[in-house]
């Protein structure tokens, strides 16, 4: 075990009995992963900023849940995507934000590095897939970035094994004509 991992469930286990100290160590730990997470969903920083924090407090009262004090930041990042994903869909159904206004997710560990989105073939793709359709943006973001399996998809958006291909596949030809456009 890396001292890393022991560190943080050293952590976890400071934060299970209500030590604030190490709360706001896990917190600066994860929070800018967290916040990119939630933003490339809601594209909003103010929302991404609010569905992060309260992500964290629903993380830290649920501590005890956590069966693998390992999975913490795959655990956390799943509560921020379920709190993302909550919005984009009550937002959808109140029409508040036009629906070509949601984006995307990126996974802090193993998906799009930070330093990585300087990369002009990287902003073209992601701002190409900006112009896609809502639900494409977000399969295809689940899919490519984020690393989700269809099963996976099919659970967060709610659609059946069959529609979940077909959306990625026709999400994956309009982004491919997109950017043979440009």
């Amino acid at each position: 075990m890396t001292s890393t991992n022991q560190d943080i469930e050293q952590l976890l286990w400071l934060c299970k009995s209500g030590n604030q100290r190490a709360q706001l160590e896990i917190y600066n730990r994860y929070n800018k992963a967290m916040y990119n997470t939630a933003l490339r969903i809601v594209k909003d920083s103010y929302k991404a900023e609010d569905i992060m924090q309260e992500s964290f407090l629903t993380g830290f009262t649920k501590l005890n849940t956590l069966e693998d004090t390992k999975m913490f930041g795959a655990w956390l990042k799943r509560i921020v995507i379920n709190n993302s994903i909550g919005h984009y869909n009550k937002t959808m159904k109140q029409n508040e934000v036009p629906l070509d206004t949601v984006i995307y997710k990126v996974e802090d560990d193993g998906g799009i590095v930070e330093h990585e989105q300087t990369s002009e073939k990287v902003k073209q793709v992601l701002d190409t897939m900006k112009t896609l359709k809502p639900n494409y943006n977000v399969s295809l973001t689940l899919h490519l970035i984020e690393g989700y399996d269809y099963e996976e998809i099919c659970e967060i958006m709610n659609i059946s094994y069959a529609n979940c291909r077909t959306l990625i596949s026709r999400a994956k030809e309009s982004l491919r004509k997109k950017l043979v456009l440009n």
